[in-house]
């Protein structure tokens, strides 16, 4: 068995990006769909992707794109991936109610597409994608000592 062990209550998780929580304030989140290709899919569930960088926009098709996102060749596939790259675009899978809502909330200042996860559901791979907003240093700073404060609180509640 290829997964990692961690679970969502409807499969199992293959990656997450998890500094999206940290630098990004999340304002809503899209189950999305991926164009792969057969040789992607088996790596993706072995969990060979990483979503560290990725992002999503808006193609001058009007089609939803993940940008960035790393899937590593599937070794026993060699042949078949030939000139294979492992960061190109890749076409994320909404209908179309849902693509006119991300357009009009990405042309919103400071607001970006970002890959919370990957995971399994059904079989089928799927993406946590979230519309978020930025963080400021000092936003960031903040978060860090309400974090240490609470734990602190939590230890000397257990005392």
């Amino acid at each position: 068995m290829y997964y990692t062990g961690r679970t969502m209550a409807n499969g199992a998780i293959l990656a997450t990006n998890r500094r999206a929580r940290s630098e990004f304030s999340i304002l809503d989140t899209v189950e999305a769909g991926i164009q792969l290709t057969g040789p992607e899919v088996k790596s993706c569930k072995q969990g060979s992707i990483k979503l560290a960088g990725s992002y999503g926009a808006i193609s001058s098709s009007g089609a939803v794109v993940l940008i960035g996102c790393h899937i590593s060749p599937y070794k026993p596939a060699a042949g078949a991936q030939k000139n294979y790259d492992p960061d190109r675009t890749r076409i994320l899978l909404l209908n179309k109610r849902q693509i006119a809502t991300l357009i009009g909330k990405l042309k919103e200042k400071r607001i970006s597409l970002v890959p919370l996860s990957c995971y399994l559901k059904g079989g089928l791979i799927k993406f946590e994608m979230a519309l978020a907003q930025g963080k400021k240093q000092y936003e960031k700073r903040e978060a860090i000592k309400k974090r240490d404060i609470e734990r602190e609180i939590g230890r000397r509640l257990k005392r």
